[in-house]
Protein backbone atom coordinates (compact mmCIF):
# COMPACT_ATOMS: atom_id res chain seq x y z
CA UNK A 1 0.00 0.00 0.00
CA UNK A 2 2.91 2.25 -0.50
CA UNK A 3 5.58 3.49 2.13
CA UNK A 4 3.93 4.72 4.97
CA UNK A 5 6.06 6.16 8.03
CA UNK A 6 5.37 4.18 10.98
CA UNK A 7 2.71 6.78 12.67
CA UNK A 8 -0.03 8.68 11.31
CA UNK A 9 -1.98 11.21 12.87
CA UNK A 10 -5.48 11.00 12.55
CA UNK A 11 -8.05 13.85 12.39
CA UNK A 12 -11.45 14.81 11.78
CA UNK A 13 -12.50 16.83 8.80
CA UNK A 14 -16.10 16.98 8.52
CA UNK A 15 -17.42 13.86 8.88
CA UNK A 16 -14.44 11.98 7.83
CA UNK A 17 -11.10 11.35 9.88
CA UNK A 18 -8.08 11.55 7.83
CA UNK A 19 -4.84 10.21 8.33
CA UNK A 20 -1.47 12.18 7.52
CA UNK A 21 2.20 11.23 7.65
CA UNK A 22 3.21 12.25 10.70
CA UNK A 23 6.59 12.86 9.72
CA UNK A 24 5.44 15.54 7.61
CA UNK A 25 3.98 17.05 11.13
CA UNK A 26 5.38 19.99 12.85
CA UNK A 27 3.19 20.58 15.86
CA UNK A 28 -0.92 21.01 16.17
CA UNK A 29 -1.12 24.98 17.55
CA UNK A 30 -4.43 26.76 18.65
CA UNK A 31 -6.31 29.39 16.80
CA UNK A 32 -4.13 31.76 15.29
CA UNK A 33 -4.69 35.33 13.43
CA UNK A 34 -4.89 35.00 10.28
CA UNK A 35 -4.63 37.79 7.36
CA UNK A 36 -6.96 37.25 4.64
CA UNK A 37 -4.92 37.62 1.28
CA UNK A 38 -7.33 39.14 -1.83
CA UNK A 39 -8.24 37.25 -4.67
CA UNK A 40 -7.10 33.53 -2.99
CA UNK A 41 -9.97 30.43 -3.42
CA UNK A 42 -11.91 30.16 -0.40
CA UNK A 43 -9.52 26.96 0.67
CA UNK A 44 -7.12 29.50 1.35
CA UNK A 45 -7.99 31.01 4.08
CA UNK A 46 -4.72 33.05 4.68
CA UNK A 47 -1.42 33.30 6.21
CA UNK A 48 -0.75 33.09 10.02
CA UNK A 49 2.38 34.26 11.50
CA UNK A 50 4.12 30.78 13.40
CA UNK A 51 7.15 32.36 15.06
CA UNK A 52 8.24 34.37 12.52
CA UNK A 53 7.50 32.22 9.56
CA UNK A 54 4.37 33.14 7.36
CA UNK A 55 2.45 29.68 6.96
CA UNK A 56 0.05 29.22 4.18
CA UNK A 57 -3.43 28.01 6.01
CA UNK A 58 -5.94 25.75 4.18
CA UNK A 59 -9.49 25.24 5.15
CA UNK A 60 -9.59 21.24 5.49
CA UNK A 61 -13.31 21.00 4.79
CA UNK A 62 -12.99 22.40 1.46
CA UNK A 63 -9.44 20.99 1.03
CA UNK A 64 -10.90 17.96 1.12
CA UNK A 65 -14.34 18.66 -1.02
CA UNK A 66 -16.30 18.21 2.52
CA UNK A 67 -19.43 20.22 4.19
CA UNK A 68 -18.20 21.31 6.96
CA UNK A 69 -17.63 24.20 9.93
CA UNK A 70 -15.93 26.46 7.73
CA UNK A 71 -15.91 29.09 10.73
CA UNK A 72 -14.15 26.39 12.88
CA UNK A 73 -10.05 27.56 12.84
CA UNK A 74 -8.89 26.29 16.81
CA UNK A 75 -7.27 23.66 15.53
CA UNK A 76 -4.30 23.88 13.28
CA UNK A 77 -2.03 21.25 11.68
CA UNK A 78 1.44 22.61 11.14
CA UNK A 79 3.30 20.44 8.23
CA UNK A 80 6.22 20.40 5.80
CA UNK A 81 5.62 19.61 2.20
CA UNK A 82 8.05 19.78 -0.13
CA UNK A 83 10.12 21.62 2.12
CA UNK A 84 7.45 24.27 2.77
CA UNK A 85 5.49 25.21 5.70
CA UNK A 86 1.72 24.54 5.27
CA UNK A 87 -1.34 25.05 7.60
CA UNK A 88 -4.53 22.69 7.62
CA UNK A 89 -7.87 23.27 9.76
CA UNK A 90 -9.09 20.46 11.00
CA UNK A 91 -12.00 19.97 13.33
CA UNK A 92 -10.07 17.71 16.00
CA UNK A 93 -7.05 15.91 16.08
CA UNK A 94 -7.98 12.26 16.81
CA UNK A 95 -4.95 10.13 17.82
CA UNK A 96 -1.71 9.51 16.64
CA UNK A 97 -1.34 5.75 15.19
CA UNK A 98 1.53 2.99 14.35
CA UNK A 99 0.77 1.91 10.74
CA UNK A 100 1.53 -2.04 11.92
CA UNK A 101 -1.24 -1.44 14.33
CA UNK A 102 -4.10 -0.68 11.68
CA UNK A 103 -5.40 -2.43 8.68
CA UNK A 104 -4.52 -0.41 5.57
CA UNK A 105 -6.66 -1.58 2.28
CA UNK A 106 -6.90 0.15 -1.26
CA UNK A 107 -9.15 3.37 -1.86
CA UNK A 108 -11.85 1.91 -4.13
CA UNK A 109 -14.45 2.61 -1.16
CA UNK A 110 -14.52 6.06 -0.55
CA UNK A 111 -16.82 8.00 1.12
CA UNK A 112 -17.03 10.78 -1.17
CA UNK A 113 -13.56 12.07 -1.45
CA UNK A 114 -12.04 12.39 -4.72
CA UNK A 115 -9.89 9.42 -5.01
CA UNK A 116 -6.97 10.92 -6.23
CA UNK A 117 -6.29 12.48 -2.48
CA UNK A 118 -5.80 9.14 -0.85
CA UNK A 119 -3.43 6.59 -1.14
CA UNK A 120 -5.27 3.84 1.04
CA UNK A 121 -8.22 3.26 3.17
CA UNK A 122 -7.31 2.09 7.17
CA UNK A 123 -9.25 1.17 10.58
CA UNK A 124 -8.26 1.86 14.00
CA UNK A 125 -9.94 1.08 16.77
CA UNK A 126 -13.42 0.49 14.64
CA UNK A 127 -12.89 3.80 13.33
CA UNK A 128 -12.06 4.05 9.50
CA UNK A 129 -9.99 6.85 7.65
CA UNK A 130 -8.53 7.96 4.71
CA UNK A 131 -4.86 8.19 4.64
CA UNK A 132 -3.95 11.19 2.43
CA UNK A 133 -1.80 11.70 -0.24
CA UNK A 134 -0.22 15.04 0.51
CA UNK A 135 1.48 15.70 -2.48
CA UNK A 136 -2.09 15.33 -4.09
CA UNK A 137 -4.16 17.32 -1.88
CA UNK A 138 -1.15 20.72 -1.75
CA UNK A 139 -0.22 20.42 -5.50
CA UNK A 140 -2.48 22.16 -6.67
CA UNK A 141 -2.29 24.49 -4.25
CA UNK A 142 0.99 25.57 -3.12
CA UNK A 143 3.20 24.24 -6.15
CA UNK A 144 5.25 27.81 -7.23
Amino acid sequence: MGDFSARLLLARVGDIVVAMDAAAVREIVGRQAVTRIPGAPPVVRGMINVRGELVTLLQGALLLGRAGDASSDDTVVLMRWRGKAVAVIVDEVVDLVSVPDVQLTGREELPGIDPALVRAVGMHAEQAFLVLDLDAVFEPLLAA
